[in-house]
């Protein structure tokens, strides 16, 4: 991940010092990756400590390392392999945003999840994951059901919005029916600002780059898929269980 995507993956982490930094740096790119630390800290009034911690925040192991990949960042890359895809995904599913989610939707009286296309069965194997320890859960990708459910929650649900661009309309327009009732949001989209990320109360990324082939979309949904599967075991996690190997 580059600079930008990490204030976006950490950005349930960053106080409004870190927001500050941040702002700064991607401000003078170029200056802050020649400057040492306690330079940087000077130009921005605040101890070098900040600085480090802010660092740290970002994944990076302290404030030297984030400064060479300051200086060694360029085009992004554009190897959307599998592999490459994978690997981005596991660099931006932060522990911290995964353990916020799967608290919330332990929390939940009941969760929502809408998605349609090629995210439908990635809703359905997400209610099954949530049923099998006896909590309720339904999804939807027809208009109506999922309009009629968004009309009807209520305060103590949650809904969580599956999709890779996180610009579907009627996606949009579901969440924010739930949310002017009351209800909590999760969003899984593509590392992109977004309008169904900027509604939701917690987000989750995946790399997903919308993918063609002779006008047809192709996109690989593997990162979606692995992103679920954290988030399930981190939600069986707070549901005290694990799943067992049955030895075939």
């Amino acid at each position: 991940m580059d600079f930008t995507q990490r204030l976006q993956v950490y950005e349930f982490s960053l106080s409004e010092t870190d927001d500050m930094i941040g702002a700064y740096i991607s401000a003078h790119r170029t200056d802050a990756a020649q400057m040492s630390i306690q330079k940087l800290a000077g130009q921005l009034h605040l101890a070098p400590n900040a600085l480090l911690r802010f660092a740290k925040k970002l994944g990076y192991s302290g404030f030297a390392e984030m400064k060479l990949a300051l200086r060694q960042e360029g085009a992004p890359s554009p190897d959307t392999s599998v592999p490459q895809n994978i690997r981005r995904t596991l660099e931006m599913l932060a522990p911290g945003s995964l353990q916020l989610a799967a608290k919330a939707m332990f929390r939940a009286r009941r969760v929502y999840f809408y998605g349609i296309g090629d995210s439908e069965p990635l809703c359905e194997m997400m209610t099954h994951n949530l049923k099998c320890v006896g909590r309720t859960a339904e999804c939807f990708s027809y208009r109506h059901d999922m309009y009629y459910s968004a009309q009807n929650a209520r305060p103590g649900d949650l809904v969580l919005v599956i999709s890779a661009t996180g610009e579907t309309d009627m996606l949009i327009q579901a969440l924010q029916m739930a949310k002017e009732r009351g209800a909590a949001s999760i969003s899984l989209t593509h590392l992109c600002k977004n309008p169904v990320a900027a509604l939701a109360d917690y987000n989750l990324y995946c790399w997903v780059p919308t993918q063609l082939i002779g006008g047809y979309e192709v996109t690989d949904r593997t990162p979606l898929m692995l992103a679920l599967r954290f988030l399930s075991e981190a939600f069986w996690q707070q549901c005290g269980v694990a799943p067992a190997d049955n030895g075939n």
